[in-house]
């Protein structure tokens, strides 16, 4: 018993000893120039573009229809993530000129917003549960 035992230990004393052998990849650091650090990024342009889109007067007054405050639904916004507030973006570029589908982006952002409720992002439903 005690020599199978002891026989398994150095296995992986022996495996664990020889990983650090194993090559690692070289890190290099640079420089960062500020002009880098100052220029947007594409992702708050996402947001900025979806703010712009509520800030609209139709769109408003939809949103008012509906029974949403326009304060709620900015705060959902900027409660996005990157990824989400650039599929609203470019939802919205694809929109037709007469603004047809505004009740099509509405139900996005409410998709959207749900989501973010259920992964417990934010709390802005009160009949959703957070899986956190």
């Amino acid at each position: 018993m005690k020599h199978g035992v002891l026989r398994n230990t150095s296995r992986a004393l022996l495996l664990t000893l020889s990983a650090l052998w194993l090559p690692v990849a070289p890190v290099q650091a640079a420089l960062v120039d500020t002009t880098a650090l100052i220029a947007p990024t594409p992702s708050s342009a996402a947001h900025q573009q979806v703010r712009d889109f509520l800030a609209r007067a139709e769109v408003r007054d939809v949103l008012q229809q509906q029974g949403l405050d326009m304060n709620a639904a900015l705060a959902r916004v900027d409660a996005m993530t990157d990824a989400e507030a650039q599929q609203l973006a470019d939802q919205l570029d694809q929109l037709p000129a007469g603004g047809t589908s505004v009740i099509g982006v509405l139900f996005a952002v409410f998709v959207i917003l749900l989501v973010t409720d259920i992964l417990g992002f934010t709390k802005v439903f009160p009949f959703t549960r957070s899986v956190k």
